[in-house]
């Protein structure tokens, strides 16, 4: 099954959503299960980009997107170490009850890890990376 994601950090200077398509297997049934899926799908991504260094060319709105958020560079991984899929899992689980990230399925918030999902082709979900506020309040 193919599911549309969004991806947002609130700390990116570019305040874009990014989409993103993963292919997942089967239909998962709770927040945990997408959790899993979605982990796997974007480990699988990320040890085939270390098997595989193509040199990329980006356009010029991508250009300019880069240089909005700061940094303009390839999707090139400059470490050698491919990542581990049980550890990312476990990782992406405990992030989600620690409440680093928030997950929504078609605008409305997944709170909990056993709360069921009903997920079809149409189905989008956008995840977003909470940043914690560092500083004092005087």
């Amino acid at each position: 099954m193919i599911i549309h994601v969004n991806l947002k950090s609130i700390a990116r200077k570019s305040r874009s959503v990014k989409p993103a398509a993963y292919e997942i297997p089967g239909c998962p049934a709770t927040v945990r299960e997408l959790i899993l899926a979605v982990t796997e799908a974007g480990v699988r991504e990320y040890n085939e980009r270390l098997d595989h260094p193509l040199l990329s060319c980006l356009t010029k709105e991508e250009i300019e997107n880069k240089a909005r958020a700061g940094r303009i560079g390839f999707k090139v991984n400059y470490g050698e170490k491919k990542a581990e899929l049980f550890a990312a899992q476990e990782n992406a689980i405990q992030c989600f009850q620690d409440g680093i990230y928030r997950i929504f399925l078609d605008g409305k918030p997944l709170e909990e890890l056993e709360e069921t999902v009903s997920v079809t082709e149409k189905s989008e979900f956008t995840f977003v990376r909470l940043t914690m506020l560092a500083g004092r309040m005087w």
